[in-house]
């Protein structure tokens, strides 16, 4: 098989890629006019973030068994598109689960210590003790929506903080467990003091949370976005944090990461909460490890391995 890579990929994929029996091109530089010029010739297509897989694209390649994608989420390809021509759709949503968690717990330890803001303040030499009381992860009851690799994982480790993990996911039955209980969305919002977002993009879970849904949680709570940035409505968070009902917020996405592009509303919604105390930022590297980074190529090549056994089988 005849594998064509679009995106930068750490060196551990083609040594899995040459002792699985794969021949590759790597080609990261390609932009989608290149991709649509070389396509046809390729039997597998490996991407990450950089090109929308299409209508367009996948008319040019009549070759092509399956499309993977070196991260989590599949919002960048056109399942239905790809599904009509019996095209495999591969993510590496394992891969990064452990990293997203670990990344979950220590945005939400940091905004509950007020580590960000005590050391910025340290650094201008101001001594705030009192100012910088914290609040513990002990107890708390946690919500999250979504439950599957990057879900479950996280709710493993606030277990392990003592929290009450309550678990809503639409697309899963019977999925409680040690970790978590399994909830209805009502119920996950009537009870949880905080919210974590585990869920992809889709048309259903764009704008998740918005105005509405804030209105609708039954007490002050603090909001953590680890999955995709178009999830949460930045305009209802800044709405939230002003009114009080959202405590604070972990955001390691945006609706608009291209931070030198945004609308006049998504610039102003940006500039509040860069400049609070209540709101940590980081720039989508949740899933974003040195470990995770091989994990995802070991992940993807043993699905990929896994499809040809299969596509032999029917033979």
């Amino acid at each position: 098989m005849n594998i064509l890579i679009v995106d930068d990929t750490h060196p551990s994929l083609f040594e899995m890629l040459k002792q699985a029996g794969f021949v590759y091109r790597y080609e990261p530089a390609f932009k989608r006019a290149d991709i649509l010029t070389h396509i046809a010739d390729y039997e597998g297509l490996i991407i990450r973030s950089k090109t929308f897989i299409d209508e367009e694209i996948l008319q040019k390649a009549p070759k092509l068994r399956f499309i993977a994608r070196a991260g989590a989420g599949l919002d960048l390809i056109d399942i239905a598109a790809a599904e009509k021509r019996n095209i495999k759709v591969f993510a590496a949503n394992e891969g990064n689960r452990d990293a997203v968690a670990e990344h979950a717990v220590g945005m939400l330890l940091g905004l509950f210590a007020n580590i960000v803001k005590a050391d910025r303040e340290v650094r201008q030499g101001i001594w705030d003790r009192e100012g910088n009381r914290g609040i513990e992860l002990m107890g708390k009851t946690v919500g999250l929506i979504g439950y599957g690799f990057n879900g479950s994982a996280t709710a493993q480790r606030l277990s392990g903080f003592g929290c009450n993990v309550l678990a809503y996911d639409k697309y899963l039955v019977n999925y409680g467990n040690a970790y978590a209980w399994e909830v209805t969305l009502e119920e996950l919002m009537e009870k949880a003091e905080v919210i974590s977002l585990h869920v992809p993009l889709t048309e259903e879970t764009r704008h998740l949370v918005n105005d509405d849904f804030i209105e609708r949680m039954a007490h002050p709570f603090f909001l953590l976005n680890m999955a995709r940035g178009e999830i949460v409505g930045l305009e209802s968070v800044v709405n939230g944090l002003k009114s009080g009902k959202i405590r604070g917020t972990c955001l390691d996405v945006l609706e608009n990461e291209k931070l030198s592009m945004l609308t006049p509303n998504q610039q102003a919604a940006f500039d509040y909460l860069r400049t609070s105390d209540r709101v940590i930022l980081t720039p989508h590297v949740a899933g974003w490890t040195q470990e995770s980074y091989v994990k995802i190529n070991e992940v993807l090549v043993k699905q990929i391995l896994a499809s040809q056994k299969v596509e032999k089988s029917t033979i």
